[in-house]
């Protein structure tokens, strides 16, 4: 989908459905709305009076113009009460609209720009948010079939503004809008694609490709070169797979290190998940979902695509540890022990919580940037949609300072995020007979989410931490504004803004 911006007179633009857009409350309607329901003859203010056009929030009320207008259908967007009007809703109210579009089977949309007038919102931000809900709502993931999809899609929206000067403010915020949304979908279409296709060395191979196209520096790390690091935790997980395991740094603003505060995101990058020996029994008939495993993985490489091309003044390194956990002679057993990158010993109870084990080294090996803060995102515990639902991710905050940054990008930028226990008791739990730690208090799974926690924060190093727990976001199996059914990338956004308001 292409977005352009068009300075003009929103009557006279000619598209396949023309969006504008009401608060709630409002008996006669101004601005953009205003003159298209005087070149209607009233037709808006006549829907509001019947009450069949609320402006709800999201509720789209479509009409035809017979040709007093450009274009031949326009949808009239609610965008709510107008108090609690905020770049979430903008953003949920935009998606509506563009869903709306799509259905009527649309192929160009015109709309103005949701908010950036009575509703308060800065032109750059509410452009943004525009792009960011027409981008992220119309995505669809990558299918392998040797039959072409059919259906019509959207393929270009002009955002209209009738103001010359503000078309500038305008256009950066829909250049940031696109960046961001357009780095989410890139990770979305490594998480929605199958295992055999998405192996270690092809998300790798990705990462070099992309990296050299946005201008990032970037390094694998072999087999050979993890086993020199000592990283026998991580390590421990691959050798029940014939894939080859790599190990993908990233970096923005690599030269100037020395110079801004660095930040470290990892993410685990399990490329699929049986089990191992603790076999996901329970849930065999939805194993295929555990190609989404390495969902975080993902998302550090769609974050630092957006970090580099929205230039963001800070050294941002992504870490992304990838491998399977499956089962060959080879492979891990409960009960054994192994010696990770920061001389930490660690006994397997579980193969099931292999998650954590290549995180524990990948946290050991952030620690050599000295950096500012180190946060990391994982699909790494069942028992978080327990705990908080398909609505936000479990953050654990080593750090207090750290979490409240986080929190804050979580309100600015909807994607949730709830803050959950760290207490010392639950390092108790993990506590091991024959090693430093164990990987988990199986059979006593009741602890599960916050001794994970304790788990990772063993292995990391003197610096500021933040976990993020993202299995109940990383899926979506009823879609919402922004996120269709699939892979969501859930925590791209969350910190890309989190990035973007370091400083």
């Amino acid at each position: 989908m292409k977005i352009t911006i068009q300075q003009g007179n929103i009557t006279d633009i000619s598209a396949d459905v023309l969006i504008v857009n009401l608060f709630q409350g409002v008996e006669r309607p101004a601005g953009a709305t205003g003159a298209l329901d005087k070149a209607l003859g009233g037709r808006i203010s006549e829907l509001i009076a019947l009450g069949d056009c609320s402006g709800k929030l999201g509720d789209t009320t479509l009409l035809y113009s017979h040709g007093a207008v450009a274009a031949p259908r326009i949808l009239v967007l609610g965008l709510g009460k107008r108090d609690a009007f905020d770049l979430h809703a903008a953003r949920t109210a935009s998606a509506r609209a563009i869903a709306r579009a799509a259905k009527l089977g649309a192929a160009t949309v015109a709309t103005i720009v949701h908010g950036a007038g009575v509703g308060g919102l800065e032109p750059a931000q509410a452009a943004a948010a525009l792009a960011e809900a027409c981008l992220l709502e119309t995505y669809r993931m990558p299918r392998q079939s040797s039959r072409e999809e059919k259906t019509r899609r959207i393929q270009e929206v002009v955002v209209v503004e009738y103001d010359a000067a503000r078309v500038p403010l305008l256009e950066q915020g829909l250049r940031t809008g696109t960046i961001i949304a357009e780095s989410v979908n890139f990770a979305r279409d490594l998480e929605a694609l199958p295992a055999n296709i998405a192996t270690p060395a092809m998300i790798a191979d990705t990462a070099r490709r992309m990296a050299a196209e946005v201008g990032l520096q970037c390094t694998v790390l072999e087999k050979a070169d993890m086993e020199d690091l000592g990283m026998g935790i991580l390590l421990a997980v691959a050798k029940g797979s014939d894939q080859p395991p790599q190990f993908v740094i990233l970096e923005h603003n690599a030269q100037r290190r020395q110079d801004l505060p660095t930040n470290v995101l990892v993410g685990k990058g399990i490329t699929f998940d049986t089990g191992g020996y603790s076999l996901k029994v329970a849930s065999a008939s939805s194993m295929w979902r555990m190609k989404d495993d390495m969902t975080g993985a993902a998302d550090v490489l769609g974050i630092l695509r957006a970090a580099a091309l929205l230039d963001v003044p800070l050294h941002v390194v992504g870490l992304a540890p990838l491998t399977e956990n499956t089962i060959n002679g080879r492979a891990q057993k409960p009960g054994d022990v192994y010696t990770g990158m920061s001389g930490k010993t660690m006994e397997v109870i579980s193969t099931d919580a292999e998650g954590r084990m290549i995180l524990a080294d990948a946290l050991a090996y952030a620690g050599r940037y000295h950096p500012d803060a180190v946060i990391d995102l994982a699909t790494l515990t069942g028992a978080i949609g327990i705990a908080l639902g398909p609505h936000a991710a479990g953050l654990f905050a080593g750090d207090e300072a750290l979490g409240q940054r986080i929190q804050a990008a979580a309100e600015r930028s909807g994607e949730r995020v709830w803050p959950m226990p760290m207490y010392d008791d639950y390092a108790a739990a993990i506590r091991s007979d024959f090693a430093d730690v164990k990987n988990s208090t199986a059979p006593l799974k009741r602890m599960g989410v916050s001794t994970s926690a304790k788990f990772l924060q063993h292995f990391t190093e003197d610096y500021p931490w933040a976990h993020i727990d993202i299995a109940s976001m990383a899926w979506i199996d009823k879609a919402r504004p922004m996120y269709p059914n699939g892979a969501s990338a859930f925590g791209v956004r969350l910190l890309v803004q989190l990035l973007r308001d370091w400083s």
